[in-house]
């Protein structure tokens, strides 16, 4: 049983953590609840939003589950109504949810392409759109975070996962320029950068050549876990109000690049 007490750094704060039902999103969403916040889970899988809740709960935190399709800008808003009716509004925002789907380009995937960029790019945007007023708000009473999950594949080339690469560069450019928007009302804006974690993205490839990398790449070197970069998500909103990690980049130790 945790022990909850105001010494917890995120005590007081209301965290919405975006893809939450696996992975990078429900291990944060754990650990935001650990150090004190209060934490709204939102993604499609109602039944794993019920249990990520329950586990929150039965650890001494406090979670409330909304089931909702960031790329239905109706349904993020009506979830954002919710937070503000029922919370007060967020002052800490984990834009997670994201889709991987490698593949040459000359396959002509286009629905693939397309699935990347509505779910990376429009269910951000959808989600910003929804949540940064709340956000600027809390700004104004102290600080708010708006942290968005990127990747190496932002800066990094990786033959095959052109589309994905560069819906994760539209996520870190973004995040640059919110944060010279939004940190003169208080509102830090991070770009969080992973190397390979063990997630579900993985079980999401179909390309044979992608998968022959992802699974060689497993053999030799220990990959990192969705805990590791909750641990970082968590540290980045715990830091004094005048600090703004900008772009954090974590990676596996044996990873070269």
């Amino acid at each position: 049983m945790t022990t909850r007490t105001s010494a917890l750094p995120l005590a007081g704060r209301v965290a919405v953590v975006t893809g939450a039902s696996s992975g990078i999103g429900a291990a944060s969403a754990e650990h935001l609840a650990e150090l004190g916040a209060r934490v709204v889970v939102l993604a499609r899988r109602a039944e794993r939003l019920d249990d990520l809740v329950a586990r929150i709960g039965k650890n001494g935190g406090q979670a409330l589950a909304l089931a909702a399709d960031v790329t239905d800008v109706a349904a993020v808003r009506a979830a954002a109504d919710r937070v503000a009716a029922e919370l007060g509004g967020a002052d800490l925002l984990f834009n997670n949810a994201g889709v991987m789907l490698p593949a040459p380009i000359e396959e002509l995937a286009a629905g693939q392409w397309q699935h990347q960029i509505d779910l990376n790019v429009t269910g951000l945007m959808n989600v910003i759109g929804a949540f940064v007023p709340q956000l600027i708000e809390a700004g104004r009473r102290g600080v708010a975070d708006l942290i968005n999950t990127s990747s190496i594949a932002a800066q990094n080339i990786f033959p095959n996962f052109a589309v994905y690469s560069a819906t994760k560069a539209y996520v870190t450019h973004l995040s640059r320029h919110l944060r010279a928007e939004l940190g003169q009302q208080n509102v830090r804006v991070s770009a969080i950068e992973p190397g390979i974690v063990g997630t579900e993205l993985q079980s999401h490839v179909t390309d044979e050549g992608a998968l022959a990398w992802l699974e060689g790449s497993k053999q030799e070197m220990e990959w990192l876990t969705p805990e590791d970069v909750a641990r970082t998500v968590g540290f980045v909103a715990s830091l004094p109000p005048r600090v703004n990690l900008q772009q954090v980049t974590i990676m596996p130790t044996g990873q070269a690049a």
